[in-house]
């Protein structure tokens, strides 16, 4: 295909938007929120035990560990939920598409 077939192509014009601020701040933090638990269970599996007595278990630790960063992450799932209620709150609502023909 050439340029000139592109640009004469029929259709419907697309009209890209940009993300609101805060989606990919809510969508990390509900991610991280959700897979640092396990991924800290997995680390501590995956250590082995040390022979004598230990203070603290490497499983524990590492779910501990997990369970931290999780928290994190709801923190920041939290802080991006915000901003993207804000953004939204501000805006006027958008007309639909029988009002703007």
């Amino acid at each position: 295909m050439s340029d000139t077939t592109l640009q004469t192509a029929p259709g419907r014009p697309v009209r890209l938007e940009p993300t609101a601020p805060g989606f990919w701040m809510l969508l990390l933090g509900v991610c991280v929120a959700a897979l640092a638990p396990l991924f800290g269970f997995l680390v501590g599996v995956m250590v082995e035990r040390p022979q004598g007595d230990v203070a603290v278990d490497p499983l524990y630790l590492g779910l501990f560990i997990g369970v931290v960063v999780g928290g994190l992450g709801v923190l920041l799932a939290v802080l991006g939920g915000v901003r993207l209620w804000r953004h939204h709150r501000g805006q006027a609502p958008q007309r639909s598409v029988e009002e703007a023909r």
